[in-house]
Formats: C-alpha cells, structure tokens, sequence
C-alpha cells in the first residue's frame, strides 16, 4: 500500500508530463488528479490505524540503492505515526489543489507541464517524509526544491517569475549546503546515514567534541546546527524567509500546496524526525527556538502592511512555521506536529479562497480594489471567515471548543510557558503579541475584501490578462500609489472595464475549498490533548519530554487565555481601523512614516543581503569577465592567436604575387639558406 502511495504521483507526473499535448489537457488532469485521490484514499486508513493503535511501525524495502565501503544506503519506506501524519497532510492537500486547479488554470495553454509538476512535488514529498536514511531523505529535499523551482517559475514568460523561481532556488541551495555539510558530519561520527541507528546512537555521543575549522566544538551541538541550516532554508526561517514571499509569482495553486502545507514544513518535519539528537544538544535546540520566536514576530509585524492578498497569507505562514520551531525547540515535538497538521487545512483554505476572490476579481491581487464581495461571492467569504477564526485561534477554552488553531496554536504558546528554557519566556510573550498581530491582519484582510465600499465598482478598475500577467503593483508610495493603505490611487484605478461584475468560481473550485473549511473546523479535534501528550501515540517516532507535558498541564489560567484576549484585541483595532474608522490606516501612516516604512520593506531584510551579497557578487563577476576572461584570457589566448594568424597571413598574401620568377627567387634563396645551414654544421 505504502509503494503505492508515494509512487502513484511519480507514474502520474511522466505521463502527464512526457504525453503534454499529445494526450491533451483533460487526460493529463484525469490521470494527475485520480492518482493523488487514490493516494489520499489510501493514506488516510494508514492515519486512523495509528491513531486507534491499530497500526504499528514498520519499514518497506524497495531496493538496494548504494554499497560503498561503510556506506550501505538501501531504499526503504518508513511508515510510523509521524509518517502517517504527513501522508494524510501531504495527500490531502495536494489532491484538492490538483482539483482546485482544474477551474483555476481552465484558461491556461500549458496544462498538462502544470499537473506534471504538482504530481512531481508531490512524490518528492512523500519520498522525504517515508525516508528511512538520511541519503534518501536528501533526495526527497533536492526533489522538492528542484519541483518549487519549476512551479513558481511556471509562467515563465514573466520576468517576475523567473526571477522568484531563480531567488527560491538560490537561497534554498544556502540552506542546502548546510544540511548536506550535517548528512556528511552525521556519516562521519555515526557511520552510517540510517535514522533509526543514528537516533539509537544518539545519546552515547551526547558530550563528545569534534574538530571543525581548527576548534573542537561539541559534536552533537555542530551536526544539529548544520542540519538545522537546511530546516532554515526549506521552511523560511529568519534569514533564509526571502524566497518565500516572491515566490507568489507562481499559480495560486502552488502557493496552497508549496508554501501552507508540504515544502515549508519539511524542515519542521525533519527537525522532529532527527528530535533524539536535538534533545542532546541543548545549544542547538535554544537556536531553533531562538529563529522560531524571531521568525514569528518578524512575518506578523510584516504582514500587517501588505496589500498584495496573497503576501499578507504568505508572511502568515511564515509566522505560523515559527511557532512549529518554537514548539519544536522548547521540546514539545508532538505538539509542533500537531499545528503543521492544522495549519495545513486553513492555510490551504486561504491561499485557495484568495485565489478564488483573485479568480473573481480577474486576476486582481491588490486588496485595495477590492471591497464588498461577500455578496458577490459568499462561498468564497464565508470559507475564508471560517480559515480566519481557525488560523486566529477562536475558541472557548472552558468547553474546549474552537477552530483548529484554537487547539494547537494555543498548545504552543503553553509549551512556551511551562518551558524551562531560557528563552521559553521571552518566547510566550512574543508568540502571545505575534498572536495579536496575525489576528489583526488576517480579520484586516477579510475586512478589505469582503466589506466597504465596492471600490472595484466605483471606479470600473478591473485587470484585464491572462492567467500569470497581473499587474504588478509596487508597494512603496514613491511608485504612484496613494500614502493611505486603506484607499487606491486614482490614477491606477482609471483602468479597466466599466460595468465588470465579480462572479463565483466553479465546482471545481468551491468544493476543495468546502472540504478544507471542514478541515479547519474539525482539525484540532482529531488530535486531542490525549493524543499528543501521549508517548505511546508517537511510538518512539518522536523524542517525548514527559515532564514538559505535565508542566504545561500546570500553566496557570492567565496564560492558557492570553492567545484568545489578544485575538479578541487584533479583530476590534481591524474592525475599527477597516470598518468604523476608515481614516485610521491614513493617520497612522502619516504618525509613524519611518515604522510603517521599514515595516512594508520587510526589514529592508532585501536591500541588505543585495548591498552585502548581490552587488560584490556582481561586481566580482564583472571584473572577472572583462579584466580576466575577455582581458587576459581571450586577450592572450583565442584573440591572441588569431591576432597572430591574422598577421602572419597577412605577410604571406603578399609573396603571392602570382609571377613564376617570384616563387624561382624565393626557392633560391630557400636552397641558399639550407646549403649555408649545412656548411656551417
């Protein structure tokens, strides 16, 4: 069952892929879609089996893959309950977007090279989470990475795309580097690359020092920071995070199925996967929760001034993967996985609701030419409302009843709380105020889209393109847009057709966004605290701290209702900012020009790595190209040469003259020459 599963999409993706256009756009979403739907099928029985104890953990060989000298890798699927946790998120997931699709990208050319390339992702997914060996998983990694690439570069006769797809690849390559430097130091202390021996062996090593760059450095400490440097760059940690939101260039579509709920929580998942050897290296573990906490705080301030619907998702996943880490790195893996499981169906929810009111509103992403669409589409808003009360945390804690954030959101800030690292504190006031944040701009987002004036209907701004050539709209005011956040310039919205009206999408749209919402509803139930608490649930998959759970138990009341009073708080200053008191936003800017700046130029994060990395490198590269290559190389080299034949043909054209007493006298002289030359030896 399990082969079946992770090998359905590869088959599905070489059909879809190298038939294209011979066998056409609805054979392609037949055989793409039926796939991921039969592997949904069959990973969820696999879940319920882990979760009612009826499954046990085991591995299934496929091959023998590489026999060097110590290095024995065999290609094995490994299935135990943090595997069946990611197949039913993986699967899921990636069959409603491939449904999803087929209403979003009807009007694309290029359909079939699109669902190739979702099926591909999604077996290089489902290769990283059933690896059994590091060598494996790396695989997996390098597949997603080189799948994202083709997907966020999908349109590619977009400069925009390119550019995205090309800046997610390079950074990703950062991240990947160190996290091939930690398989690397992993084979090197343990001698082999397989997981469940290096775990087993993890803690014998717990003390021991290693050199590295002419140190000796704590070896546990050093192998899981490399390792960490690769979770870093696939789940957009602080530092590593600028790929990710230019990485909207791509099809609404992958951004649900990228960056909510499969490539971004890989790092997640491989930091819970390899927990043994964090929990040996306390260092490392308060560097995970040190970038977790940063990474929250710094996406929630970012996301509170975008304009652009799909950023304002986009940096919200990025927070919400900081409070995975933080989770992960005060040693509460169990429930870290538990928010990857509920943040998959809302934030899928919400990308795929953006791109349905992006759908309606032809391609438009700017939130600021929306304004009262829930009557136009009220499917699309009210799945919407429902991944905002699930992403904000809404629920009633004394009945134990909410949205899915509210149970696994809240869980983290807890284990923050009860958390005796020494940044365990300063990481529940920050999530806590992160928490604040999210809700403000998420309830800010529906208040912009779904309420208001219809601003797309005052002034007739509708963007007329196809799929993948929306206008781009620069987010700085320098550009021509109007100073106030709250209200379009004049000039852009002179554009367009009068009299356009906004419609709902089709079937093919709605219904994954119906099942999602019932995802974001229901999610947090299915793992309920029993569950997550619970070492024999995990079955030695993950490393379990059963004195964390039972202080968590013991957080005081204050604290379990801090996340839903600041929630509270969040959606009345967006109610009031968006709906009551309109001029707010417009002040606001006007009073903290220098915060509001350095907030929508994301920490000027951009400007800094171009001023440190891009400009030398360019500066380098030309100085190599015209003062080495074309300067000393061709200079000297092919140019060189040819400058030599050049000349040298130059003076024989002459003695051609064409007279046959020339070529006499030059034989003479020729014969004159050779006779001296004997003589004289």
């Amino acid at each position: 069952m399990i082969q079946l599963i992770v090998f359905l999409p590869l088959l599905a993706a070489i059909v879809a892929g190298l038939g294209n256009r011979l066998i056409g756009n609805f054979a392609a979403k037949i055989v793409t879609t039926g796939a991921l739907f039969v592997a949904c099928a069959l990973s969820w029985p696999i879940f319920l089996g882990f979760l009612t104890g009826a499954e046990t953990a085991y591995v299934a060989p496929v091959f023998d893959w590489i026999r060097s000298g110590e290095m024995d890798v065999a290609w094995a699927l490994r299935v135990d309950t943090l595997t069946a946790v990611m197949l039913v998120v993986v699967t899921t997931v990636s069959a409603l977007v491939h449904l999803y699709s087929w209403g979003y990208m009807a009007e694309d050319p290029s359909q079939p090279r699109f669902f190739a390339y979702l099926s591909l992702f999604t077996f290089a997914m489902l290769m990283l989470v059933t690896s059994n060996n590091l060598v494996q998983m790396f695989f997996g990694w390098e597949g997603v990475g080189l799948a994202s690439y083709l997907l966020i570069g999908f349109w590619y006769h977009k400069p925009t795309a390119n550019a995205a797809a090309i800046k997610a690849f390079v950074v990703n390559r950062v991240g990947d580097f160190g996290f091939s430097l930690g398989i690397f130091g992993t084979f090197l202390v343990f001698g082999t690359v397989s997981i469940p021996e290096i775990l087993a062996a993890a803690p014998e090593m717990a003390g021991s020092s290693i050199g590295f760059l002419g140190y000796r450095v704590d070896t546990m400490t050093l192998l899981c920071l490399l390792l960490f440097i690769g979770a870093m760059g696939k789940s957009a940690q602080f530092g590593l995070h600028t790929w990710l939101p230019d990485a909207m260039e791509g099809p609404t579509p992958v951004s649900a199925l990228i960056h909510a709920a499969t490539m971004v929580t890989a790092g997640v998942f491989m930091v819970c996967r390899l927990s043994p050897m964090f929990e040996t290296a306390p260092i490392a573990m308060g560097v995970v929760t040190f970038f977790g906490l940063l990474t929250a705080f710094f996406a929630a301030t970012v996301g509170t001034t975008q304009m652009d619907i799909k950023r304002v998702i986009a940096y919200s996943t990025c927070s919400q993967l900081g409070y995975m880490f933080v989770a992960a790195g005060v040693g509460a893996y169990g429930i870290a996985m538990f928010h990857l499981f509920t943040h998959a169906f809302f934030k899928a929810l919400l990308f795929l609701g953006a791109g349905s009111v992006i759908h309606a509103m032809h391609h438009e992403q700017d939130m600021r030419y929306y304004g009262a669409l829930r009557k136009e589409i009220p499917i699309t808003f009210w799945t919407m409302v429902i991944g905002t009360l699930a992403i904000t945390g809404v629920g009633i804690y004394w009945l134990h009843a909410g949205f899915a954030g509210f149970h696994s959101k809240d869980a983290i800030i807890e284990a923050a709380f009860a958390s005796e690292s020494g940044l365990g504190g300063i990481a529940f006031f920050t999530l806590v105020f992160a928490a604040l944040l999210t809700s403000f701009y998420s309830w800010r987002l529906i208040f912009m889209t779904f309420f208001g004036q219809p601003r797309w209907a005052a002034s007739g701004h509708i963007q007329h393109a196809v799929h993948g050539d929306t206008h781009d709209h620069p987010d700085d005011e320098s550009a021509g847009h109007s100073p106030d956040p709250h209200e379009p310039d004049a000039q852009h919205m002179t554009t367009g057709t009068a009299g356009y009206h906004p419609h709902e999408s089709g079937l093919s749209m709605l219904i994954p966004l119906v099942l999602l919402a019932i995802g974001a509803v229901f999610a947090g139930y299915v793992f309920t605290h029993d569950f997550v608490d619970s070492e024999a649930f995990w079955a030695g998959s993950i490393a379990f701290n059963e004195h964390l759970i039972h202080e968590i138990h013991e957080v005081p009341l204050w604290a379990k209702l801090a996340s839903t009073v600041v929630m509270l708080v969040g959606l009345l200053i967006a109610f009031l900012a968006y709906i009551r008191h309109t001029d707010w936003p417009e002040k606001f800017v006007g009073q903290f020009r220098v915060l509001h700046a350095f907030l929508l130029n994301k920490w000027y994060i951009d400007e800094l790595y171009n001023a440190i990395f891009v400009r030398p490198s360019f500066a380098i590269g030309r100085f190599l190209w015209k003062r080495g290559d074309k300067g000393t190389i061709d200079r000297f080299g092919p140019d060189g040469f040819a400058w030599v034949v050049s000349q040298g043909s130059g003076i024989t054209r002459r003695i051609q003259s064409g007279y046959l007493y020339t070529y006499a006298l030059v034989m003479l002289i020729g014969l004159a020459a050779a006779a001296t030359w004997a003589m004289t030896r």
